[in-house]
């Protein structure tokens, strides 16, 4: 436990900021250089079933503006629900972004007496998954069936949750999708090539790249990722 607590203080560290990924390329860069030369060969086996292919994602996408917290991702009355029951785990994505206000989003992510969501791409702003330092959050809409997220800055422990637990990919973009983007637009998310891709018109958006979150969200989260590594002895 300590070797990954050290693991994950430098790869995921309390330095880290709102846009996460450029601090923690740099703690990479540091202390994991070996971590690069893996990155394209390792099998995607994350939360986020990708069925071993590669980062790529496509879908509708929903669209969120700044500052969404995760108070609006999962109200706290719903924390008493128990992810790592299965039952639990699927009732917590079924309450996923059930906190954001009617009057600004009526399309809602999930449908009611629905447990998935139709969109497995979410667009935010700024600050996305500020409040709160909640795991729940990137749990329940990994549960509701969202893969990827797109926004200009997280909130650092928001961020830090959705590596570690290998539920979400938490991608960045110096961009404001959130106002190019509607709710319902068809898009693909590319994190190989950096870029998301609007189906209908073919436009372009540069994304930044994930650097080395990418392989720990891979592997199915911060622990899974140090057994695979060799950090811990693995479960027998």
């Amino acid at each position: 436990v300590t070797t990954v607590h050290a693991f994950y203080t430098v790869l995921i560290g309390d330095n880290m900021v709102g846009a996460g990924c450029n601090t923690l390329r740099a703690a990479s860069a540091r202390t994991f250089t070996c971590r690069a030369s893996r990155r394209h060969c390792a099998p995607v086996v994350a939360k986020v079933d990708l069925q071993g292919g590669p980062r790529v994602i496509r879908g509708k996408c929903y669209v969120t503006k700044d500052n969404i917290d995760t108070d609006q991702i999962i109200p706290a009355e719903y924390l008493t629900l128990v992810p790592s029951k299965p039952d639990e785990y699927e009732k917590l994505g079924s309450y996923a972004l059930i906190g954001l206000p009617d009057d600004l989003y009526p399309t809602r992510y999930i449908e009611v007496d629905s447990m998935k969501t139709e969109y497995p791409i979410i667009v935010g702003g700024n600050n996305f998954g500020c409040g709160s330092s909640r795991e729940h959050a990137p749990v329940a809409l990994g549960a509701a069936g969202a893969k990827v997220c797109v926004s200009q800055s997280y909130a650092r422990i928001f961020f830090r949750n959705c590596v570690s637990t290998g539920e979400l990919y938490p991608v960045e973009t110096d961009l404001r999708l959130c106002d190019e983007l509607e709710t319902g637009d068809e898009v693909e998310v590319d994190m190989e090539k950096d870029v998301l891709t609007v189906l209908s018109s073919g436009k372009t958006y540069s994304l930044k790249a994930l650097g080395d979150a990418g392989p720990v969200i891979d592997a199915g989260g911060i622990f899974n990722y140090a057994r695979a590594s060799g950090m811990i002895k693995a479960a027998k």
